[in-house]
């Protein structure tokens, strides 16, 4: 094992340790908040939060992508292994959130029991089976770029690809923010629309998939 390959495992664990320990943090709010708002146990359609909760709340959310954010960037130089790392971290964080939150309260019963996923800019609400599927593809395609990235391989970005990854974010936004009757007027959600997760998905791979085909051998000095 190389110096190198020891520093890159070194990265990748402390990423993750990082990330399940967040996911812990995550979970213990939403108990809390859970116990204070629906002791009955969590159900549709949602209670209504007072607004200093509300916004203690969503500055929470951004202060926890500010510290993925920031631990990304200490993890790397490049803004490619920094987007990796980013990528792992957010990935591993959402999927232990889950799994903390059936360790301590044995929530959810299903991955199709529907859950408040953010609340920026608005709250994004879908069944559990769209974040996990979204984060473990997160963790694989961060874990891809920094482990190619440090084999010395180049990332090339087309336009194409950035667009690709515009439009399947576009799409997975749309699928949780749409029903904002069920989000704003405490009304029952409408059936998630499980189309425009694939193929926000599908579109993430292919984005990928460009990218990586069009790398060159060596990263030399570029980003």
């Amino acid at each position: 094992m190389t110096f190198q390959d020891s520093s890159l495992r070194t990265k990748l664990s402390a990423t993750v340790v990082v990330g399940i320990a967040l996911g812990y943090f995550e979970a213990a709010v939403v108990v809390y908040l859970r116990e204070l708002f629906y002791p009955g146990g969590f159900s549709f359609p949602l209670e209504v939060i007072p607004m200093r909760l509300l916004i203690i709340e969503v500055c929470r959310e951004a202060a926890s992508i500010l510290l993925i954010a920031a631990i990304s960037v200490l993890a790397a130089q490049r803004f490619r292994d920094r987007l990796g790392y980013f990528l792992i971290l957010f990935g591993v964080w959402d999927i232990f959130y889950y799994v903390w939150l059936k360790v301590t309260i044995d929530w959810p019963v299903s991955l199709l029991d529907w859950d408040i996923l953010f609340l920026i800019p608005l709250p994004w609400i879908g069944p559990v089976i769209a974040p996990l599927l979204i984060a473990n593809l997160m963790v694989g395609i961060g874990l891809a770029i920094v482990v190619v990235s440090a084999r010395q391989h180049r990332f090339r970005s087309p336009l194409i690809a950035a667009v690709l990854v515009l439009l399947g974010t576009a799409a997975i936004l749309y699928s949780f923010m749409y029903d904002t009757a069920a989000t704003l007027h405490q009304q029952m959600p409408r059936d998630y629309q499980y189309g425009l997760l694939a193929a926000g998905l599908i579109v993430y791979l292919a984005a990928f998939r460009l990218a990586c085909g069009r790398s060159s051998s060596r990263l030399g000095t570029e980003d």
